[in-house]
């Protein structure tokens, strides 16, 4: 079963070179300052590591959908080398507050495939919960295009918690690993989305490594694995990867 999780996730590198060869975290480092994305410091109760999304600090007409995702497999590459993420998986909490026409049209049914391939068999870290809060009424068409891609068990671990997420988050996270914006007395989210961006940048020379091998393979030389310093010098001037 492992071996074919490898197979799948080497399949999904190469059909998806547009994100896959393309993880500098300095290419958004504009998304990534405007607090959109944490890893809590706090385990949750079961040894997961627990994710946040905030859409809202999104800007769909700075930051397509693919760089957006890109982050998520930034992270997912980090912390996938993990021990114990790798034996207890991952949670993902997704604010969905300033959700609109905009972001909605970002996402195609393409895109939504490659999402779903992801967060089913295509990456070797296991889901163990999907949380949404702050959902509006039409994101729902949004998440119904995504969901026939998505296994029985994942779709079991999907859980919408509306605007009263602060009553219902607590059924699954104790109060040391949120932050006390979603109901917990941890750190605040924008010292979580700090020090993780500050993790996501220490980790640029790894991660361009990752992106330069067809495996993911970062036991290859230095002047195999990373990019050419003219193109790195051109992406990093334009602030974003060659390619959407």
């Amino acid at each position: 079963m492992l071996f074919q999780l490898l197979l799948n996730y080497l399949h999904w590198r190469r059909e998806s070179p547009e994100i896959s060869t393309c993880l500098s975290p300095l290419s958004v480092f504009g998304l990534l300052k405007t607090s959109y994305h944490a890893v809590l410091p706090q385990r949750d109760h079961a040894g997961s590591r627990v994710l946040i999304y905030r859409i809202g600090q999104w800007n769909p007409k700075d930051w397509s959908a693919l760089q957006v995702f890109r982050i998520s497999l930034m992270t997912s590459e980090i912390i996938s080398r993990e021990t114990e993420t790798q034996r207890r998986g991952v949670k993902a909490v997704f604010d969905l507050n300033g959700w609109s026409l905009g972001h909605a049209l970002q996402i195609n049914p393409s895109l939504a495939r490659k999402i779903s391939s992801v967060l089913s068999d295509s990456f070797p870290l296991k889901v163990r919960g999907i949380h949404l809060v702050n959902e509006p009424m039409f994101f729902r068409p949004v998440f119904a295009m995504i969901r026939p891609f998505l296994p029985d068990k994942i779709k079991q671990r999907v859980h919408m918690h509306g605007t009263d997420f602060h009553h219902t988050l607590s059924d699954f996270f104790l109060p040391d690993v949120l932050p006390p914006e979603y109901g917990g007395n941890g750190s605040g989210i924008e010292d979580v989305c700090h020090a993780w961006t500050q993790e996501l940048l220490q980790s640029e020379n790894l991660l361009k490594k990752i992106a330069s091998h067809p495996t993911g393979d970062t036991s290859t030389s230095a002047g195999d694995a990373l990019i050419s310093e003219e193109n790195e010098t051109k992406q990093l001037t334009e602030g974003r990867c060659l390619g959407p």
